[in-house]
């Protein structure tokens, strides 16, 4: 496989563990004030997953299986955690797992516009789709930020 097949389908892996996560997070807020943000965050990282996967196939780059359940159980290990809670979930999980979608989400972007640079001299590629959904991406990472910075104020504040 070429360079650009083992990056895409890095990338690949990282968008499973995340679409994971995402939707672990909507399960967990359900019901709750951030259970709508969490709920659409799923839904879109689930969406530029599936928009990465067709891009994979517009360039004929096969999906390596072991790597895509790699990062499925690269997710189900985080969550393996010491939490300083037994029986419980910890405040600190939220926590953390949005910090770690918050670095999912920036290296996603850097994926799009890695991928839009290609698209300069690849007309295979959609520059407008990419900038689409590198338009999402920030779009997500500033959802992410305000329930990070939200669950640290709740948890460390006065």
């Amino acid at each position: 496989m070429d360079l650009l097949g083992i990056y895409l389908n890095d990338h690949l892996a990282g968008a499973t563990a995340g679409v994971e996560l995402a939707r672990r997070g909507a399960g967990t807020h359900k019901g709750k004030k951030s259970g709508a943000l969490f709920r659409q965050l799923a839904e879109e990282i689930a969406e530029d997953r599936a928009a990465l996967l067709r891009i994979m196939r517009t360039l004929g780059v096969s999906a390596q299986q072991y790597k895509v359940c790699a990062g499925w159980i690269a997710e189900k290990i985080g969550r393996l955690k010491p939490n300083g809670h037994l029986t419980s979930r910890s405040p600190l999980s939220d926590l953390l797992e949005l910090e770690v979608m918050r670095l999912g989400i920036e290296g996603k972007a850097s994926g799009w516009r890695t991928l839009r640079a290609v698209a300069e001299h690849d007309d295979r590629l959609s520059a407008e789709e990419l900038d689409g959904l590198l338009a999402r991406a920030r779009r997500q990472a500033d959802t992410v930020e305000g329930l990070r910075t939200e669950t640290a104020e709740a948890i460390f504040g006065p």
